[in-house]
């Protein structure tokens, strides 16, 4: 199998709350079936899904119950720190909660987390030690 990653979705509570976070919050382009209750936004080479929860779990063929951390978390990087006070201040104003303030890390970047309105977990981050192209992809060294 080569390595890659094309679509990662995230199964949602409340279809058209999330689509309008991402969609009018976030400003992200996107092909929505309010119908089907699914969404593609493309990222940078990555394709965000957003997808009723128990549609998702039906199609999985897994059950829809569930909490606590799913061992994931998804990461935004930027070009600066201030990108990421304001990507922050932005998201909480649109309903997500703040779930890590920014701050510098141990490894020398800085970063903050967010929960969108479902409770996946966003990283925004600065990373010094990496560079962005001029779509945002990061560029590893």
């Amino acid at each position: 199998m080569k390595p890659s990653l094309s679509v990662v979705t995230l199964g949602v509570n409340d279809f058209a709350r999330s689509l309008d976070f991402y969609k009018r919050g976030l400003k992200w382009a996107t092909k929505a079936s309010k119908k089907d209750s699914i969404a593609f936004f493309k990222l940078n080479g990555v394709i965000l899904a957003l997808y009723d929860k128990k549609s998702l779990a039906k199609d999985a063929q897994v059950e829809a119950k569930g909490n606590g951390f799913p061992g994931i978390t998804l990461a935004h990087n930027v070009k600066s720190e201030k990108q990421v006070d304001e990507i922050l201040k932005q998201v909480t104003k649109l309903g997500a909660k703040l779930v890590k303030k920014p701050q510098k890390a141990s490894w020398g970047g800085y970063s903050g987390y967010f929960a969108d309105l479902d409770g996946y977990l966003w990283e925004v981050v600065y990373n010094p030690f990496w560079k962005l192209d001029q779509k945002g992809s990061v560029i590893l060294p």
